[in-house]
């Protein structure tokens, strides 16, 4: 079975009716939740998808106990969660400080090291472009599967 790792983007707008890629991704989250693929989650993803789902401008805005129910039905439930040990996180640091990323890339970073510990076959985004400048392989990181 492929092992697959959502990004935050693609769990953001399977969650979102509204979003411009919502359709695509529900399609991607439902053949997660209905076993097709093996569905990997980074743990950063999980406060990151709470970020973005309690500012994001909606209207009403999305409460903090909605923004819960929807990680819990589309993550808590279905995917297996992908934590690096602190060690692991010091190895990224040193490896990010080698290639002199700094700011925001680091959490894509940082979701891609979650990725290679998991042994995943892909990790799905829809922010391919700043994945890419990270780890330049494009059969690895898609936005299709």
């Amino acid at each position: 079975m492929k092992k697959v790792l959502f990004d935050t983007s693609v769990l953001v707008a399977a969650s979102i009716s509204s979003h411009k890629h919502h359709k695509i991704a529900r399609g991607f989250l439902q053949k997660a939740i209905s076993k097709k693929i093996d569905y990997f989650v980074s743990s950063h993803s999980l406060l990151e998808c709470y970020s973005v789902l309690t500012r994001i401008p909606l209207q009403p805005k999305l409460s903090p106990a909605f923004a819960i129910q929807i990680i819990n039905e589309n993550i808590k439930s279905h995917a297996k969660i992908v934590t690096l040990s602190a060690k692991q996180y010091f190895q990224l640091i040193e490896e990010l400080v080698d290639r002199n990323l700094k700011g925001g890339i680091t959490y894509d970073a940082l979701i891609l090291a979650s990725a290679k510990f998991a042994e995943v076959n892909k990790v799905l985004t829809f922010n391919k472009k700043d994945f890419l400048k990270i780890y330049n392989n494009e059969s690895f990181i898609v936005d299709k599967i």
